[in-house]
C-alpha cells in the first residue's frame, strides 16, 4: 500500500460523513482501510460518482492501486487468498493472508486410498490460543501421465470442497483436470519455460490462477510478466532445492523476489511466491527423515516469504509444529492475542466454589483455564481486561488495578452466584491484596505463580479457616 496514513485516503475521501460506508467518519473508513478491513470500493458516493465522471473515475482508480497492497492478491478456490503483503518484516505492520499449505494426493493411489488422505486433510483441527487451527488445500499431482485418470481423480478431490491444486507439466493432462473442475477456480502448478505457451493459453479459456516455475530469476520474471499482461494471476515459483547449496540458493531467490517487489516496487515480480517442501522427498533417508527435512524447509519460508506450500507428510510431528509456528507469524503484533473479558464457569461450580481471577491474555487465560480443566478444580474464573496483557505486566502498567476488579465483580455479579467473600488472585498479583480488599470488601487470598500448582494450593487453604 502505498499511502501510509488514514490522512492521506482522507484527503481523497468526499469527507461528508455519509456513513453509507459503515463508519461514522469519512476518516474512521479510512483508517479501516488502512488496516484493511475496509475497502475503497465500500465508498457508495465514491463509485457512484465514477460512474458518471471520468474525472472521479480516474480519482478511484488511482486511490484503488494507492491502497493495493503491495503483492498481488490471489483467491484459490471459493476465499482462499494468499499473498496480499505489505511488509518485509512483520514487525512493520503484520503480515497478511497466512501460508496456504496445500498436503498431496497422486492420480496412481487407488481411489479408497485418495478418500483416506484428503479426508485426513478436511477433517484435521488442532485447538490453539482460542481457535482451531485446519489445513488449507489438497494438491493434485499427475503421475499417471493419464488425462482421463488425472481428471477423474481431480473431480474426486474437489469433491471434498477444499481449495484444490493441479500438479502437472503436461498441457493434455492439466486440460483434462480443468474441463472437470475449473468451476471450482483451481491454482494451476506449473507454467515452465518448456510448456508456458500451451499453459498461457489454457489459463485464459479457464480463468484460473497460474505458478510460473524457474530457478532463473530473469525467466521467471518474464513469464510472469507475460502472463500478468494477459490478465492472468500470476503465483511465482522460484524452485525449492531441498538440500545443501541448492537450499542456501533458494532462500536467496526467495529473499531477492520479495525484496525487488516491496523495496524495488517492481510489479511484474509482486507476486505470491509458491515454495516445494515435498522436494525433501527427494534426498535420501527414512520416512522419518525426509519428513523432518520437508518440516525444517517448510518452517524456514513460513517466516521467510512463503504463500503456499506444496508437502507431503501429514503425520502430526510435521503438521503441528508447521501450523503452529505459522499461528504465530501471522499473529497481528499490534494487537494482544486476547479473549472476551468476563465471568467463567469452570467444572460445574457451586455457592460454595473458590474465585479465581486473571487476565484477558489468551495465552495466560488458556493456561489458567486448562490448568483448572485438567486438575478437575470446581470454580468461577473472572477474566479481567487489561488490553491482552499478562499478570505481571497488567499489574506494573496499570491495567490490573483494584478498582477494575471491582468494577468486573460487579458487572458479572460474582458475589450473586457464591456464598462466601474470597476472591484468588495470581501470585503475580500480590502487592494489590490489600487495595482490592479494600475496594471490594471480600477477602483476598494471594494463589500460586504458577496456575498449574492451583490443585495442590487449594487442599491447604481451600476452604479457608474463619
Amino acid at each position: 500500500m502505498k499511502v501510509k496514513s488514514p490522512l492521506e485516503i482522507y484527503k481523497l475521501l468526499p469527507k461528508t460523513n455519509c456513513k453509507e460506508c459503515g463508519y461514522d467518519t469519512c476518516m474512521s473508513f479510512a483508517a479501516h482501510i488502512i488496516d484493511r478491513s475496509a475497502k475503497v470500493e465500500d465508498c457508495k458516493p465514491l463509485v457512484e460518482a465514477a460512474k458518471q465522471d471520468e474525472k472521479a473515475r480516474q480519482d478511484l482508480e488511482k486511490l484503488i492501486e494507492l491502497t493495493s497492497p503491495e503483492i498481488d492478491e490471489i483467491v484459490i478456490g471459493k476465499d482462499l487468498k494468499i499473498g496480499g503483503k505489505e511488509v518485509l518484516h512483520r514487525h512493520e505492520l503484520t503480515f497478511f493472508n497466512p501460508t496456504a499449505l496445500f498436503f498431496d494426493v497422486w492420480d496412481t493411489m487407488d481411489d479408497k486410498e485418495i478418500d483416506e488422505r484428503c479426508s485426513r486433510v478436511v477433517e484435521y483441527r488442532k485447538f490453539y490460543v482460542g481457535k482451531f487451527l485446519t489445513l488449507d488445500g489438497i494438491a493434485v499431482r499427475c503421475t499417471s501421465n493419464n488425462p482421463e485418470r488425472f481428471a477423474e481423480v481431480a473431480k474426486k478431490v474437489a469433491g471434498y470442497g477444499k481449495p484444490v491444486v493441479l500438479v502437472s507439466f503436461d498441457a493434455n493432462c492439466m486440460r483434462a483436470a480443468l474441463e472437470a473442475i475449473a468451476e471450482h477456480n483451481p491454482l494451476v502448478y506449473a507454467a515452465t519455460p518448456e510448456n508456458w505457451e500451451d499453459f498461457l493459453e489454457l489459463a485464459m479459456e479457464f480463468n484460473v490462477p497460474v505458478v510460473v516455475r524457474s530457478s532463473d530469476l530473469d525467466m521467471l520474471k518474464s513469464l510472469a510478466a507475460t502472463f500478468k499482461a494477459e490478465g492472468v494471476k500470476v503465483v511465482m515459483d522460484p524452485v525449492t532445492e531441498p538440500a545443501g547449496e541448492g537450499l542456501r540458493k533458494t532462500f536467496e531467490r526467495v529473499v531477492q523476489l520479495r525484496r525487488t517487489a516491496i523495496l524495488g516496487d517492481d510489479k511484474e515480480v509482486a507476486c505470491p511466491i509458491m515454495i516445494t517442501p515435498i522436494a525433501a522427498w527427494m534426498v535420501e533417508g527414512d520416512a522419518v527423515s525426509k519428513a523432518y527435512w520437508e518440516t525444517v524447509i517448510a518452517s524456514l519460508f513460513i517466516v521467510k516469504y512463503g504463500d503456499a506450500m506444496i508437502l507431503h507428510s501429514l503425520e502430526p510431528y510435521t503438521v503441528m509444529p508447521l501450523i503452529t509456528l505459522r499461528a504465530n507469524i501471522y499473529t497481528d503484533p499490534r494487537t494482544p492475542v486476547q479473549v472476551e473479558p468476563g465471568l467463567r464457569e469452570i467444572n460445574n461450580p457451586t455457592q460454595d466454589s473458590p474465585v479465581f481471577i486473571t487476565t484477558n491474555f489468551a495465552l495466560t487465560y488458556y493456561t489458567v483455564e486448562s490448568d483448572l480443566q485438567s486438575a478437575g478444580i470446581s470454580g468461577w474464573l473472572l477474566v479481567l481486561d487489561t488490553g491482552g496483557l499478562g499478570v505481571e505486566v497488567s499489574v506494573a502498567g496499570g491495567q490490573f488495578t483494584a478498582g477494575k476488579v471491582k468494577e468486573l465483580m460487579e458487572k458479572t455479579g460474582v458475589a450473586e452466584k457464591v456464598n462466601h467473600r474470597y476472591l484468588v488472585i495470581p501470585g503475580l498479583a500480590a502487592r494489590l491484596q490489600g487495595a482490592i480488599e479494600d475496594e471490594t470488601g471480600w477477602k483476598v487470598l494471594v494463589g500460586p505463580t504458577d496456575s498449574g500448582r492451583i490443585k495442590g494450593w487449594l487442599e491447604q487453604h481451600w476452604p479457608p479457616k474463619k
